[in-house]
């Protein structure tokens, strides 16, 4: 059966990207985050998995205030780099898995979860700069990828306690899936981070890392936290890290198993305006 060995979490700061994409990573200004990615490359490349699900949200490319999906599961062959405003990334085209995502989709909205299934639509930064920082700039990536797109961006915007719910039936789906795969489940965005108003630039490195520490050690009790703290300490754009919940309840000590290893664990401000958060674990 298919299993998931291991999650990851990281933020997906667009001005990441462009640094990659410009050449710029070894500049004082950036050195000091691509430092704390290269284990992560190195561990990828040994632990490369066959199928990456990667939880994300859309920054109005695919998705508008036409049409906004709470959970959007990519279930087409391929996904083509979005155009953001200034051309698409130069980055491969990612290479989707059309059959264990249908099968996941089937498996998750039977445990009455409702997905909007997405046969066609672009990957916008907040998927291709986790695929940059984990895989550097190859020609083509290095294994198949399942887009995921959570709405946390108009409100109303799932809760902590819904997107941990969710891993959990995504890990069922995962395991009830009858071909001999190795799946690892990505959590992206955040960390604390507001990008307009009064509080434009706001940076709370304490939360960021008692909400590290909770990921790790108590992610049940994490997932229970309010949305108006997400706001209050970490800015506007914080609550994007309800999205690493549904990561986190992917993980086999969720169902009744080990606790993971912490494999690597990073943290860095400034990048941008945007606190720079990354973890690793791997089930046993």
């Amino acid at each position: 059966m298919a299993r998931i060995t291991a999650s990851v979490y990281t933020s997906h700061v667009p001005a990441i990207g462009v640094a990659i994409d410009q050449g710029k990573t070894a500049e004082p200004y950036w050195q000091p985050v691509f430092q704390g990615y290269d284990f992560s490359k190195q561990w990828l490349k040994e632990n490369r998995p066959d199928v990456i699900f990667l939880v994300y949200n859309d920054h109005a490319t695919a998705f508008s205030l036409d049409m906004i999906p709470t959970f959007a599961l990519g279930t087409a062959a391929q996904f083509a780099p979005a155009d953001e405003g200034w051309g698409p990334r130069p980055v491969p085209t990612v290479i989707g898995h059309p059959e264990l995502a249908s099968h996941i989709a089937h498996s998750v909205i039977q445990d009455d979860f409702d997905l909007t299934l997405v046969n066609r639509m672009t990957v916008d930064h907040g998927l291709t700069v986790p695929l940059s920082l984990m895989c550097g700039q190859p020609e083509a990536w290095p294994c198949r990828v399942i887009p995921f797109a959570v709405n946390v961006v108009q409100y109303p915007v799932p809760s902590g306690r819904r997107c941990f719910e969710l891993g959990r039936a995504i890990r069922k789906a995962v395991e009830s899936f009858d071909e001999d795969l190795n799946v690892q489940i990505w959590g992206t965005g955040g960390m604390s981070h507001q990008l307009q108003g009064a509080r434009a630039g706001l940076i709370n490195r304490e939360w960021d890392n008692e909400f590290l520490d909770r990921l790790i050690s108590e992610p049940e009790a994490l997932s229970k936290l309010p949305h108006v703290d997400y706001v209050r300490e970490a800015g506007s754009e914080g609550i994007e890290l309800v999205m690493w919940l549904i990561a986190r309840g992917a993980m086999a000590d969720i169902a009744g198993g080990p606790p993971p290893k912490v494999t690597h664990r990073f943290y860095h401000v400034p990048a941008s305006n945007t606190a720079v958060g990354h973890l690793i674990l791997e089930n046993p």
